[in-house]
Protein backbone atom coordinates (compact mmCIF):
# COMPACT_ATOMS: atom_id res chain seq x y z
CA UNK A 1 0.00 0.00 0.00
CA UNK A 2 1.34 3.47 -1.28
CA UNK A 3 1.91 5.90 1.64
CA UNK A 4 -0.10 8.69 2.00
CA UNK A 5 1.10 12.25 0.69
CA UNK A 6 1.48 14.76 2.72
CA UNK A 7 0.92 18.48 0.89
CA UNK A 8 2.95 22.35 1.57
CA UNK A 9 3.87 25.43 0.44
CA UNK A 10 7.16 24.61 0.61
CA UNK A 11 9.06 22.03 2.40
CA UNK A 12 13.00 23.07 4.29
CA UNK A 13 15.22 19.91 4.38
CA UNK A 14 17.09 21.31 7.17
CA UNK A 15 16.52 23.33 9.79
CA UNK A 16 20.27 24.79 10.96
CA UNK A 17 20.09 28.53 11.28
CA UNK A 18 19.28 29.32 7.50
CA UNK A 19 16.75 26.56 7.41
CA UNK A 20 15.41 27.46 10.36
CA UNK A 21 14.87 31.20 9.69
CA UNK A 22 13.37 30.20 6.10
CA UNK A 23 10.89 27.93 7.61
CA UNK A 24 10.11 30.32 10.09
CA UNK A 25 9.82 33.05 8.03
CA UNK A 26 7.78 31.64 5.20
CA UNK A 27 5.05 30.35 8.10
CA UNK A 28 4.83 33.60 9.76
CA UNK A 29 3.81 34.38 5.87
CA UNK A 30 0.81 32.32 6.09
CA UNK A 31 2.23 28.72 4.07
CA UNK A 32 1.97 25.34 4.78
CA UNK A 33 5.89 24.62 5.63
CA UNK A 34 7.35 21.58 6.46
CA UNK A 35 10.99 21.22 8.73
CA UNK A 36 12.60 18.11 8.29
CA UNK A 37 15.55 17.99 10.39
CA UNK A 38 17.52 14.95 11.73
CA UNK A 39 19.24 16.20 14.89
CA UNK A 40 19.06 19.13 16.75
CA UNK A 41 16.80 22.41 15.44
CA UNK A 42 18.90 25.44 15.05
CA UNK A 43 21.99 23.16 13.76
CA UNK A 44 25.52 23.02 14.12
CA UNK A 45 25.81 26.78 15.24
CA UNK A 46 24.05 27.14 18.70
CA UNK A 47 24.79 23.12 19.67
CA UNK A 48 28.37 22.95 18.95
CA UNK A 49 29.74 25.71 16.71
CA UNK A 50 29.79 28.86 17.40
CA UNK A 51 28.16 29.81 20.41
CA UNK A 52 29.77 26.79 23.04
CA UNK A 53 32.92 27.60 20.86
CA UNK A 54 33.23 31.08 21.93
CA UNK A 55 32.18 30.66 25.04
CA UNK A 56 35.13 27.70 25.91
CA UNK A 57 37.57 30.16 24.03
CA UNK A 58 36.29 33.54 26.16
CA UNK A 59 37.17 31.34 29.00
CA UNK A 60 41.08 30.37 27.69
CA UNK A 61 41.64 33.76 27.10
CA UNK A 62 41.16 35.02 30.55
CA UNK A 63 43.51 32.16 31.59
CA UNK A 64 45.65 34.13 29.40
CA UNK A 65 44.95 37.32 30.22
CA UNK A 66 45.46 36.50 33.92
CA UNK A 67 49.45 35.00 32.35
CA UNK A 68 49.81 38.25 31.16
CA UNK A 69 49.51 40.26 34.60
CA UNK A 70 53.35 39.41 36.23
CA UNK A 71 54.94 40.78 33.10
CA UNK A 72 52.74 43.99 32.72
CA UNK A 73 50.92 44.63 36.29
CA UNK A 74 51.79 42.57 39.60
CA UNK A 75 51.50 39.20 40.71
CA UNK A 76 49.00 36.46 39.53
CA UNK A 77 48.39 33.17 39.93
CA UNK A 78 46.67 31.34 37.73
CA UNK A 79 45.00 27.94 38.21
CA UNK A 80 42.74 26.13 35.73
CA UNK A 81 39.21 24.96 36.14
CA UNK A 82 37.22 23.81 32.76
CA UNK A 83 34.15 22.92 35.60
CA UNK A 84 32.82 26.34 35.14
CA UNK A 85 32.92 26.21 31.08
CA UNK A 86 32.01 22.73 30.61
CA UNK A 87 28.84 24.24 33.05
CA UNK A 88 28.11 26.69 30.77
CA UNK A 89 27.92 25.09 27.65
CA UNK A 90 25.41 23.03 29.08
CA UNK A 91 23.35 24.88 31.06
CA UNK A 92 23.21 28.59 28.88
CA UNK A 93 24.60 27.47 25.89
CA UNK A 94 22.65 24.00 24.82
CA UNK A 95 20.34 23.51 27.23
CA UNK A 96 22.25 19.87 27.69
CA UNK A 97 22.02 19.56 23.85
CA UNK A 98 17.84 19.92 24.20
CA UNK A 99 16.29 21.87 21.01
CA UNK A 100 12.64 22.28 22.82
CA UNK A 101 13.26 25.82 22.45
CA UNK A 102 14.06 26.18 19.34
CA UNK A 103 11.31 23.39 17.86
CA UNK A 104 8.55 24.70 20.30
CA UNK A 105 9.98 28.64 18.09
CA UNK A 106 9.35 26.90 14.76
CA UNK A 107 5.92 24.90 15.40
CA UNK A 108 4.48 28.37 17.49
CA UNK A 109 4.98 29.85 13.91
CA UNK A 110 3.00 27.31 12.75
CA UNK A 111 5.38 25.36 10.77
CA UNK A 112 5.03 21.95 11.25
CA UNK A 113 7.96 19.83 12.50
CA UNK A 114 9.17 16.37 10.91
CA UNK A 115 11.66 14.52 13.10
CA UNK A 116 13.87 11.89 10.61
CA UNK A 117 16.58 11.68 7.79
CA UNK A 118 14.57 13.36 4.44
CA UNK A 119 15.45 12.56 0.66
CA UNK A 120 14.53 14.28 -2.38
CA UNK A 121 12.75 11.24 -4.24
CA UNK A 122 11.04 13.46 -6.87
CA UNK A 123 10.78 16.61 -7.96
CA UNK A 124 9.32 19.06 -4.85
CA UNK A 125 8.94 15.50 -3.09
CA UNK A 126 10.74 14.63 0.35
CA UNK A 127 10.44 10.90 1.79
CA UNK A 128 11.46 10.65 5.07
CA UNK A 129 12.80 7.51 6.79
CA UNK A 130 11.80 5.79 3.98
CA UNK A 131 8.21 6.04 4.96
CA UNK A 132 6.56 9.57 5.29
CA UNK A 133 6.23 11.25 1.83
CA UNK A 134 6.07 15.31 1.87
CA UNK A 135 5.34 17.01 -1.79
CA UNK A 136 5.52 20.61 -1.66
CA UNK A 137 3.50 22.81 -4.06
CA UNK A 138 6.07 25.41 -4.66
CA UNK A 139 9.21 23.85 -4.09
CA UNK A 140 12.22 22.15 -1.51
CA UNK A 141 14.53 24.52 0.08
CA UNK A 142 18.23 22.61 0.39
CA UNK A 143 19.86 23.96 4.43
CA UNK A 144 21.05 20.69 5.56
CA UNK A 145 24.62 21.99 6.77
CA UNK A 146 27.91 20.25 6.93
CA UNK A 147 29.30 17.30 8.43
CA UNK A 148 33.12 16.62 9.68
CA UNK A 149 35.17 14.98 6.94
CA UNK A 150 37.00 12.30 8.45
CA UNK A 151 39.74 11.36 5.59
CA UNK A 152 40.72 7.84 5.12
CA UNK A 153 43.83 6.88 7.07
CA UNK A 154 44.31 3.59 7.47
CA UNK A 155 43.69 2.45 10.89
CA UNK A 156 40.95 5.79 12.07
CA UNK A 157 37.81 3.71 11.46
CA UNK A 158 36.24 2.42 14.36
CA UNK A 159 38.74 4.06 16.76
CA UNK A 160 36.82 6.69 19.54
CA UNK A 161 38.42 10.04 18.05
CA UNK A 162 36.80 13.35 18.34
CA UNK A 163 35.29 15.63 15.95
CA UNK A 164 34.37 19.33 16.93
CA UNK A 165 31.11 17.58 19.17
CA UNK A 166 33.05 15.43 21.12
CA UNK A 167 35.42 18.27 21.80
CA UNK A 168 32.79 20.83 22.83
CA UNK A 169 30.88 18.33 25.09
CA UNK A 170 33.43 17.07 26.65
CA UNK A 171 33.27 17.55 30.28
CA UNK A 172 37.09 16.67 30.89
CA UNK A 173 40.14 18.10 29.88
CA UNK A 174 42.82 15.39 28.38
CA UNK A 175 45.88 15.04 29.56
CA UNK A 176 47.28 15.15 25.73
CA UNK A 177 45.69 16.33 22.59
CA UNK A 178 46.48 15.60 18.88
CA UNK A 179 44.62 17.51 16.58
CA UNK A 180 44.68 16.54 12.83
CA UNK A 181 43.97 19.93 10.79
CA UNK A 182 45.27 23.29 11.12
CA UNK A 183 42.35 25.27 10.03
CA UNK A 184 39.66 27.59 11.86
CA UNK A 185 38.75 24.93 13.74
CA UNK A 186 41.20 22.73 14.50
CA UNK A 187 43.25 26.04 15.35
CA UNK A 188 40.95 27.09 17.58
CA UNK A 189 40.23 24.15 19.89
CA UNK A 190 43.66 23.49 20.35
CA UNK A 191 44.32 26.68 21.55
CA UNK A 192 41.69 26.44 24.22
CA UNK A 193 42.89 22.87 25.53
CA UNK A 194 46.45 23.86 25.75
CA UNK A 195 45.82 26.82 27.72
CA UNK A 196 43.17 24.68 29.88
CA UNK A 197 46.58 22.23 30.79
CA UNK A 198 46.47 19.50 27.92
CA UNK A 199 49.81 19.06 25.94
CA UNK A 200 48.50 19.80 21.93
CA UNK A 201 50.49 18.57 19.21
CA UNK A 202 48.94 20.56 15.59
CA UNK A 203 49.58 18.08 12.56
CA UNK A 204 48.45 19.98 9.18
CA UNK A 205 49.19 18.53 5.62
CA UNK A 206 49.44 21.57 4.22
CA UNK A 207 52.50 23.68 4.31
CA UNK A 208 51.11 25.84 6.86
CA UNK A 209 48.23 26.32 9.29
CA UNK A 210 45.06 28.64 8.23
CA UNK A 211 46.23 27.97 4.42
CA UNK A 212 42.99 29.52 3.67
CA UNK A 213 44.76 33.11 4.68
CA UNK A 214 47.22 35.09 4.37
CA UNK A 215 50.58 33.88 4.75
CA UNK A 216 51.83 36.11 7.58
CA UNK A 217 48.49 34.52 9.39
CA UNK A 218 49.98 31.22 9.62
CA UNK A 219 52.94 32.40 10.13
CA UNK A 220 52.18 34.21 13.23
CA UNK A 221 49.64 31.53 14.34
CA UNK A 222 52.01 29.05 13.85
CA UNK A 223 54.76 31.11 16.25
CA UNK A 224 52.18 31.86 18.62
CA UNK A 225 51.22 28.39 19.42
CA UNK A 226 54.96 27.19 19.75
CA UNK A 227 55.62 30.19 22.45
CA UNK A 228 52.71 28.94 24.20
CA UNK A 229 54.25 25.15 24.68
CA UNK A 230 52.26 23.74 21.49
CA UNK A 231 54.02 21.49 19.25
CA UNK A 232 53.17 22.52 15.33
CA UNK A 233 53.86 20.47 12.52
CA UNK A 234 53.02 21.60 9.20
CA UNK A 235 53.53 19.69 5.86
CA UNK A 236 52.84 16.52 7.25
CA UNK A 237 51.06 13.64 5.83
CA UNK A 238 49.58 11.03 8.61
CA UNK A 239 49.86 7.63 7.24
CA UNK A 240 48.40 5.82 10.33
CA UNK A 241 46.54 5.75 13.50
CA UNK A 242 46.24 3.58 16.47
CA UNK A 243 44.42 3.39 19.45
CA UNK A 244 45.53 1.43 22.00
CA UNK A 245 44.35 1.22 25.96
CA UNK A 246 43.94 4.88 26.96
CA UNK A 247 46.06 6.52 24.07
CA UNK A 248 46.71 7.60 20.04
CA UNK A 249 49.70 7.28 18.33
CA UNK A 250 49.64 9.03 15.35
CA UNK A 251 52.52 7.85 12.31
CA UNK A 252 53.14 10.68 10.02
CA UNK A 253 55.79 11.64 7.88
CA UNK A 254 57.99 12.72 10.40
CA UNK A 255 57.33 10.19 12.62
CA UNK A 256 55.37 9.00 15.59
CA UNK A 257 53.32 11.10 17.82
CA UNK A 258 51.07 9.47 21.12
CA UNK A 259 48.33 11.51 22.79
CA UNK A 260 45.03 10.49 25.05
CA UNK A 261 42.52 12.21 22.42
CA UNK A 262 42.89 12.98 18.68
CA UNK A 263 40.57 15.43 17.52
CA UNK A 264 39.68 15.31 13.96
CA UNK A 265 39.58 18.47 12.57
CA UNK A 266 40.02 18.39 8.73
CA UNK A 267 37.47 20.14 7.27
CA UNK A 268 33.70 19.85 6.64
CA UNK A 269 31.39 18.15 3.65
CA UNK A 270 27.87 17.74 2.57
CA UNK A 271 26.51 14.54 1.18
CA UNK A 272 24.61 15.10 -1.92
CA UNK A 273 24.09 11.68 -2.58
CA UNK A 274 22.45 11.26 1.04
CA UNK A 275 19.93 13.50 0.27
CA UNK A 276 19.05 12.31 -3.22
CA UNK A 277 20.10 15.78 -5.21
CA UNK A 278 19.72 13.03 -8.11
CA UNK A 279 16.25 13.41 -8.41
CA UNK A 280 15.72 16.88 -9.07
CA UNK A 281 18.45 16.54 -11.59
CA UNK A 282 21.64 17.74 -9.62
CA UNK A 283 24.96 15.62 -9.93
CA UNK A 284 25.57 14.04 -6.33
CA UNK A 285 29.36 13.44 -6.62
CA UNK A 286 29.64 17.35 -6.68
CA UNK A 287 30.89 19.15 -3.31
CA UNK A 288 28.11 21.83 -3.40
CA UNK A 289 24.82 22.41 -5.11
CA UNK A 290 25.44 25.14 -7.60
CA UNK A 291 22.88 28.14 -6.98
CA UNK A 292 22.31 31.33 -9.15
CA UNK A 293 22.04 34.75 -8.00
CA UNK A 294 18.28 33.83 -6.15
CA UNK A 295 19.26 30.73 -4.86
CA UNK A 296 17.91 28.69 -7.08
CA UNK A 297 19.40 25.27 -8.11
CA UNK A 298 16.72 23.65 -10.77
CA UNK A 299 12.66 24.78 -10.73
CA UNK A 300 11.09 24.61 -7.04
CA UNK A 301 14.56 24.05 -5.60
CA UNK A 302 16.07 26.40 -3.90
CA UNK A 303 19.55 25.27 -1.48
CA UNK A 304 21.61 27.66 0.97
CA UNK A 305 24.10 27.72 3.72
CA UNK A 306 27.13 25.06 3.44
CA UNK A 307 25.52 22.60 1.14
CA UNK A 308 26.48 25.88 -2.05
CA UNK A 309 29.85 25.90 -1.25
CA UNK A 310 30.03 29.38 -0.34
CA UNK A 311 31.70 29.44 2.74
CA UNK A 312 30.89 27.07 5.96
CA UNK A 313 29.89 30.29 8.29
CA UNK A 314 26.40 30.73 10.12
CA UNK A 315 26.44 34.12 8.50
CA UNK A 316 26.50 33.22 4.96
CA UNK A 317 23.52 30.98 6.09
CA UNK A 318 21.50 33.82 6.95
CA UNK A 319 22.64 36.03 3.96
CA UNK A 320 21.46 33.67 1.75
CA UNK A 321 18.46 32.77 3.62
CA UNK A 322 17.00 36.06 2.91
CA UNK A 323 17.49 36.15 -0.24
CA UNK A 324 15.45 32.89 -0.56
CA UNK A 325 13.00 34.25 1.32
CA UNK A 326 12.46 36.95 -1.33
CA UNK A 327 12.29 34.79 -4.76
CA UNK A 328 10.05 32.29 -2.75
CA UNK A 329 7.78 34.99 -1.88
CA UNK A 330 8.00 36.64 -5.05
CA UNK A 331 9.25 40.25 -3.61
CA UNK A 332 11.91 42.22 -4.87
CA UNK A 333 15.37 41.23 -3.25
CA UNK A 334 19.07 41.58 -3.57
CA UNK A 335 20.78 38.94 -5.86
CA UNK A 336 23.73 37.05 -4.28
CA UNK A 337 27.35 38.33 -4.50
CA UNK A 338 30.51 37.00 -2.68
CA UNK A 339 32.99 39.44 -3.34
CA UNK A 340 33.05 40.25 0.25
CA UNK A 341 32.64 37.32 2.78
CA UNK A 342 33.98 37.91 6.40
CA UNK A 343 35.77 35.52 8.55
CA UNK A 344 37.11 34.74 11.59
CA UNK A 345 39.19 32.27 13.16
CA UNK A 346 38.97 33.40 17.06
CA UNK A 347 42.54 32.32 18.14
CA UNK A 348 44.34 34.66 20.22
CA UNK A 349 45.75 37.03 18.48
CA UNK A 350 42.16 36.60 16.24
CA UNK A 351 42.32 36.61 12.51
CA UNK A 352 39.74 38.57 10.83
CA UNK A 353 39.57 38.55 6.91
CA UNK A 354 36.91 39.82 4.45
CA UNK A 355 37.18 39.29 0.58
CA UNK A 356 40.45 38.20 -1.47
CA UNK A 357 43.68 37.47 0.02
CA UNK A 358 46.67 38.30 -2.37
CA UNK A 359 47.08 35.07 -3.63
CA UNK A 360 43.18 34.81 -4.84
CA UNK A 361 43.23 38.60 -6.59
CA UNK A 362 46.37 38.11 -8.12
CA UNK A 363 44.63 34.89 -9.72
CA UNK A 364 41.87 36.77 -10.44
CA UNK A 365 43.94 38.87 -13.15
CA UNK A 366 44.01 41.97 -10.30
CA UNK A 367 47.21 44.13 -10.92
CA UNK A 368 47.58 43.98 -6.96
CA UNK A 369 48.70 46.73 -4.99
CA UNK A 370 49.30 45.48 -0.93
CA UNK A 371 50.84 47.21 2.36
CA UNK A 372 51.11 45.86 5.76
CA UNK A 373 51.31 47.50 9.03
CA UNK A 374 52.34 45.45 12.27
CA UNK A 375 50.18 45.82 15.42
CA UNK A 376 52.92 46.66 17.63
CA UNK A 377 53.82 49.74 15.30
CA UNK A 378 50.58 51.22 16.24
CA UNK A 379 49.93 52.91 19.81
CA UNK A 380 47.29 50.50 21.05
CA UNK A 381 49.09 47.63 19.69
CA UNK A 382 52.07 48.53 21.64
CA UNK A 383 50.57 49.54 24.71
CA UNK A 384 48.93 45.92 24.62
CA UNK A 385 51.83 44.69 23.22
CA UNK A 386 49.84 43.27 20.93
CA UNK A 387 50.84 40.57 18.29
CA UNK A 388 49.67 40.89 14.81
CA UNK A 389 49.37 42.84 11.45
CA UNK A 390 46.62 44.10 9.20
CA UNK A 391 47.41 43.83 5.37
CA UNK A 392 45.29 45.87 2.82
CA UNK A 393 45.06 43.77 -0.92
CA UNK A 394 43.75 46.54 -3.48
CA UNK A 395 43.38 47.02 -7.11
CA UNK A 396 44.01 50.63 -8.51
CA UNK A 397 41.13 51.96 -6.92
CA UNK A 398 39.61 50.47 -4.32
CA UNK A 399 40.42 47.63 -1.46
CA UNK A 400 39.48 43.65 -2.50
CA UNK A 401 40.45 42.08 0.37
CA UNK A 402 41.86 42.83 3.94
CA UNK A 403 42.86 41.03 6.93
CA UNK A 404 43.45 42.36 10.60
CA UNK A 405 45.34 39.74 13.11
CA UNK A 406 45.66 40.90 16.91
CA UNK A 407 43.51 41.61 20.19
CA UNK A 408 39.36 42.31 18.81
CA UNK A 409 40.27 41.86 14.95
CA UNK A 410 36.87 40.89 14.19
CA UNK A 411 35.76 44.20 15.55
CA UNK A 412 38.35 46.00 13.93
CA UNK A 413 37.68 44.23 10.71
CA UNK A 414 33.98 45.58 10.39
CA UNK A 415 34.96 48.79 9.01
CA UNK A 416 37.04 46.69 6.32
CA UNK A 417 34.28 44.50 5.31
CA UNK A 418 32.28 47.69 4.80
CA UNK A 419 34.45 49.45 2.81
CA UNK A 420 35.33 46.35 0.53
CA UNK A 421 31.35 45.69 0.21
CA UNK A 422 30.37 48.60 -0.61
CA UNK A 423 33.68 49.15 -2.99
CA UNK A 424 34.98 52.60 -1.41
CA UNK A 425 37.45 54.30 -2.84
CA UNK A 426 40.74 54.21 -1.21
CA UNK A 427 41.20 57.96 -0.93
CA UNK A 428 38.09 58.20 0.62
CA UNK A 429 39.11 56.07 3.20
CA UNK A 430 42.09 58.08 3.65
CA UNK A 431 40.40 61.10 4.48
CA UNK A 432 38.41 59.65 7.65
CA UNK A 433 39.17 60.62 11.23
CA UNK A 434 41.03 57.83 12.98
CA UNK A 435 39.77 57.71 16.82
CA UNK A 436 43.22 57.46 18.84
CA UNK A 437 44.23 55.29 20.12
CA UNK A 438 42.92 52.35 19.19
CA UNK A 439 43.86 49.36 16.77
CA UNK A 440 41.74 50.83 14.02
CA UNK A 441 44.60 53.73 13.50
CA UNK A 442 46.55 50.55 12.39
CA UNK A 443 44.78 50.66 9.14
CA UNK A 444 45.05 54.40 8.73
CA UNK A 445 48.94 53.69 8.65
CA UNK A 446 48.44 50.83 5.98
CA UNK A 447 45.92 52.97 3.72
CA UNK A 448 48.78 55.34 3.63
CA UNK A 449 51.12 52.64 2.06
CA UNK A 450 48.93 52.90 -0.24
CA UNK A 451 50.64 54.58 -3.34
Amino acid sequence: MAAEVEEFDVIVLGLGPGGEEVAGRLAEAGLAVAGVETNLVGGECPYWGCVPSKMMIRAADLLAEGRRIPEMAGEATVVPDWAPAARRIRAEATDNWNDKVAADRFVGKGGTLVRGRGKLTAPKEVTVDGTRVLRARRGVVISIGSQPAVPPIAGLTGTPFWTNHEAIETEQVPESLIVLGGGAIGAELAQVFSRFGAKVTVMEAAERMLSQEEPEASELIAKVFTDEGMTVRTGTKVTRVDHHGAAFTVMGEDGSHRAEKLLVATGRRSDLAAIGVGAAGLDESARAIDVDEHMRAADGLWAIGDVTGKGAFTHMAMYQAKIALADILGEPGPAAAYHAVPRVTFTDPEVGAVGLTERQASENGIAVRIAVTRMSSAARGWIHRADGFVKLVADERVLVGATVAGPYAGEVMSMLALAVHSRVPIEELKTMIYAYPTFHRAIEATLAQLA
